[in-house]
């Protein structure tokens, strides 16, 4: 009798195929392979360097010795970087909910189809294509006592007009947070502009015959729609939170006294002006962990979770 054999492939032709999947990737990998090296020596390295000496003593030149958490204690006693810590949450808060807030409904002005809809876009993002420093110094004209809105507003013949936030310590921070939105919400918008564009106009049309509220499509509908831009829109808007530090020399150089300082700047300035490069590498990875901590929950959500429903 004979015997017939479906469907199951020889061990040879498994061979072959391995040997074949093989050859077609390693040019790849090995394209890939300084990158990896790049990503492996000068990322994770340096990041475990920086750890590794917020435990020791080190001041103008890095020491390998061990203190423990020496430096943290006087981090967490030390005056301005209390102070830094609350700026950035301040600012953070503010700036993130405000570039949702205001970037959405300049997202909604526009999807309504307005003429010169090019030139609005334009208009609107334009901010961000220009660095901090120069946001940070047309800021501080426009925000000075003595040249700016002030002086114009009272040259008008309002003399008791005052807006003095900018030499204001309690209000000072408050001004970093106006100029981040001018230079963030455009891209905020940019963005959630495009997830509106992608919403089919079916769900308009049944919400008219339904006879639904327009703001109620919006909370109830668009914005669960769009929530993967808000993500991407927060974790781009937060990477700018952490790094602030250019916005905040151009505008204050941190004052006046500590008003305006900020994680960043007091890493900065330990590292390479008051010679003490343990508290400075201390500092910067209280930063790291806070950043880890804050996108930790994200990349669960957003890449863990998924694979495990589908295993």
């Amino acid at each position: 009798m004979e015997t017939i054999s479906i469907g199951v492939p020889s061990v040879a032709a498994k061979g072959s195929r391995t040997r074949r999947s093989v050859r077609t990737r390693l040019p790849a990998a090995i394209a890939l392979l300084p990158t990896a090296l790049i990503v492996l020596v000068v990322f994770i390295g340096c990041m475990l360097w920086t750890v590794r000496l917020s435990f020791t003593s080190s001041t103008l030149l890095p020491k390998l010795d061990w203190v423990g958490f020496a430096q943290y204690s006087r981090l967490f006693a030390n005056d301005r970087f209390l102070t830094s810590a609350s700026n950035i949450v301040i600012f953070g808060t503010l700036f993130i909910a405000g570039c949702l807030i205001i970037g959405f409904l300049l997202a909604v002005f526009i999807d309504q189809n307005v003429r010169g809809e090019g030139l609005f876009r334009t208009i609107f993002l334009y901010p961000y294509s220009m660095s901090f420093v120069v946001t940070g110094v047309a800021w501080q004209w426009f925000l000075n006592p003595g040249l700016g809105l002030q002086k114009l507003v009272r040259d008008m013949g309002f003399e008791s007009f005052t807006f003095d936030w900018l030499v204001n310590q309690r209000m000072a921070i408050y001004t970093i947070v106006i100029a981040g939105l001018w230079h963030g919400t455009g891209l905020t918008m940019a963005i959630l502009l495009a997830g509106l564009r992608g919403i089919d106009a079916d769900l308009w049309k049944a919400a008219k015959v339904d006879g639904i509220p327009t703001w109620r499509v919006y909370t109830s509908v668009v914005l669960p729609l769009l929530r993967p831009m808000v993500v991407t829109a927060v974790v781009l808007l937060t990477t700018g939170v952490v790094k602030l530090y250019d916005l905040v020399v151009a505008m204050t150089l941190g004052g006046p006294g500590i008003a305006t300082e900020v994680p960043a700047k007091f890493v900065m300035d330990h590292l390479f002006e008051r010679n003490n490069i343990a508290l400075g590498t201390a500092a910067a990875t209280v930063m790291l962990i806070t950043v880890i901590a804050i996108l930790a929950p994200w990349v669960y959500v957003r890449y863990v979770r998924p694979q495990g429903r589908h295993a």
